[in-house]
């Protein structure tokens, strides 16, 4: 049985005492609705220390929202795994659409973070989805295809359980649209038919696959009910102390 993982990503917000004062909040609101599933705040790198001393005794882990593929370097504003891992932090976004619309990171980029992650014992959170014109072309299947398989070239079929995919259709993020659960369904189960074709059928059952794209209290439960959706991927309801409905919408569907 895959354990259900709540993330939140909360992007460029919160200062460092703002995010250990909504941190303290979140958790005192979650209280024990983080049982049965695996809740990670991917929080601003000025606010991991802070927020993780906040979630000190307890089980919600601090994720970073992105990461360099190298360990050290002329690499002026990035952080490397080697930096997170410093910091025992389990968790870190790979790969989001706004890295790569506004970052320029291509599917060569992501694979390659994706492997130092795993380097250094971080679970990376690989991000696939379609724009909205790729899916009104029907484009949607070629797309997963060719995303997760250029993700994970040249990752070991061990390594595969190791990995969470996150499935955020870039139409709906940070758009108040939202994917229907049949179409977040099928575009999960599509990344999962990928994994079971390169790697096996027990590597595709591991593997977590998330649903990312405006999801919030009103339409958690229905999207984690889903057979191929092993939890979400929350952007700007994770900012709020109404993302302990999402948790129990994920401990609901354990």
């Amino acid at each position: 049985m895959r354990k259900k993982i709540i993330a939140g990503n909360w992007k460029m917000n919160f200062t460092p005492a703002r995010a250990a004062e909504f941190a303290n909040s979140l958790v005192n609101t979650i209280d024990d609705a983080a049982d049965n599933v695996e809740v990670v705040l991917c929080v601003p790198y000025v606010a991991i220390d802070h927020v993780q001393y906040e979630l000190d005794g307890t089980d919600i882990k601090v994720g970073a929202q992105n990461m360099h593929a190298e360990d050290k370097g002329e690499f002026t504003g990035e952080i490397s795994g080697e930096m997170l891992a410093a910091m025992c932090v389990p968790y870190v976004i790979i790969g989001h659409s706004e890295r790569r619309k506004y970052y320029n990171e291509s599917d060569t980029d992501v694979n390659k973070k994706a492997h130092k992650a795993l380097e250094m014992y971080i679970t990376p959170i690989v991000c696939v989805g379609e724009t909205l014109e790729q899916r009104k072309n029907g484009e949607v299947d070629n797309v997963l295809t060719q995303q997760t398989h250029l993700a994970l070239v040249n990752f070991k079929t061990e390594d595969i359980p190791k990995i969470v995919i996150a499935y955020e259709p870039i139409w709906a993020i940070g758009t108040g649209e939202t994917a229907t659960p049949e179409q977040a369904q099928a575009a999960c189960k599509k990344i999962r038919s990928v994994i079971k074709h390169e790697f096996g059928e027990d590597a595709a059952e591991a593997i977590r696959i998330l649903y990312g794209g405006s999801v919030n209290p009103s339409n958690a439960n229905e999207l984690f009910a889903q057979p191929d959706i092993d939890g979400g991927l929350v952007g700007g309801a994770s900012q709020k102390l109404s993302f302990a409905e999402v948790v129990k919408a994920g401990q609901a569907n354990a």
